[in-house]
């Protein structure tokens, strides 16, 4: 595939890819956004109205 190269190590196993990003920078930051959602994933959530006190309590929220 154009644009793409795959790293092999000595047993001709890919084990990396280089990805043009001039060709594929939207597809890549698609795609790395979604390993960065899965990652995140197990991460304690907090609710909106409880970000927003907090960042109004620190003067770093108006309204």
């Amino acid at each position: 595939m154009e644009g793409i190269q795959f790293v092999t190590n000595d047993k001709d196993q890919k084990i990396a890819v280089l990805i043009d990003l001039r060709k594929y920078g939207e597809l890549w930051e698609d795609f790395y956004d979604s390993l960065t959602a899965r990652k995140r994933a197990a991460e304690p959530r907090e609710a909106l109205a409880a970000v927003e006190k907090r960042l109004r309590k620190q003067g770093k929220l108006n309204g």
